[in-house]
């Protein structure tokens, strides 16, 4: 039976294998599908590739190569108030790396078996330094606040505003006008891996960022709602500013590394060890991540938070219970 093609026809019409790309010519497309806090936590470490490595090609990068930039970006970090000697530098390149093969494998490029990256053990982390502040502590740090700097105002909000709440630098960052409802005494809150919640706040400190957002000029429903004072939208160099002048006023503070990730862990201790660790959990908005941890049994719902807020500001909240509809023996 004659069907009309040869060999040479067959063999004329297999497509060519694909070339392996440079790792400058596949940055982009690993950029491209990286979400933004995947691309300002590994951005630095990805361009640091490209200038070593950019025109060789995915197979040709070794283990041996990548544990070099760790050993150099582990020596060459910027000492900082909370730094743990380069570890976390060293940290980030080893998974800013492993994210990168991970796209190319996902791509075909490369099998899961010959990623460089992943030969490579990330450095042991070391035992957090973090503790929740005794109320003297807490104290000391809210009254230098609101009596230093050039816009002390500004200051204590941020930091009741942390302290009520238990969020992120970021999930402050990212309020705009339209995430706070003022009746109700809630926020909304986005924080990292994309997670968003309701997260009951004081009536006072409701009255207080309504306040705030109209005299510095949050007006619009998508508009920031932490401004300075000229009206531009708060940046994270505030919080630099401000626990600077706390360290240098108050040298314990400088002396342990404190910054505003303290405050999340003073309130949350404070919740757990008063309410349990479900409805801590619930306060620090970990409920939606699973682990061996979350199981229907661990769970706690908006009321509940909102009574632990009750009862660490000593304000009555409109959603919340009472102890004992918690289930909590006073």
């Amino acid at each position: 039976m004659q069907l009309g093609v040869t060999i040479a026809d067959l063999q004329a019409t297999e497509s060519a294998p694909a070339l392996m790309p440079t790792l400058a010519e596949y940055l982009p497309q690993v950029i491209a599908a990286a979400g933004p806090g995947a691309r300002r936590t590994y951005g630095n470490y990805w361009n640091r590739m490209i200038l070593l490595w950019g025109d060789r090609r995915l197979d040709t990068i070794a283990a041996t190569d990548i544990e070099a930039l760790q050993r150099e970006a582990a020596a060459t970090a910027v000492s900082r108030r909370n730094g743990r000697g380069g570890r976390h530098a060293g940290e980030h390149v080893i998974a800013a790396a492993r994210a990168f093969f991970v796209r190319a494998i996902a791509d075909g490029l490369i099998p899961a078996s010959a990623s460089p990256a992943h030969q490579i053990a990330k450095p042991r982390r070391l035992p957090n330094s973090r503790r929740a502040l005794t109320p003297r502590e807490l104290d000391e740090i809210n009254q230098v606040a609101r009596t230093s700097g050039n816009d002390a105002i500004l200051d204590a909000l941020l930091l009741r505003l942390h302290t009520e709440t238990a969020c992120r630098r970021g999930g402050a960052l990212a309020l705009r006008r339209t995430d706070l409802d003022s009746d109700q005494g809630l926020v909304r809150l986005r924080e990292k891996g994309e997670t968003l919640r309701w997260q009951p706040i004081s009536i006072d400190l409701a009255a207080h960022l309504v306040d705030h957002a109209e005299h510095r000029g949050a007006v619009l429903p998508t508009d920031q709602l932490l401004r300075y004072r000229d009206g531009r939208p708060l940046t994270s160099r505030r919080y630099d500013h401000l626990w600077k002048r706390v360290g240098d006023r108050l040298p314990w503070v400088a002396a342990q590394g404190i910054s505003t990730h303290w405050l999340r862990h003073t309130t949350l201790t404070w919740v757990e060890r008063n309410f349990g660790y479900g409805i801590a959990r619930a306060y620090a908005g970990h409920t939606d991540k699973t682990g061996p941890a979350t199981t229907t049994y661990i769970k706690a719902d908006l009321q509940a938070v909102a009574t632990a807020l009750a009862a660490l500001t000593g304000q009555p909240h409109p959603l919340a219970t009472s102890m004992q509809e918690l289930g909590i023996r006073t």
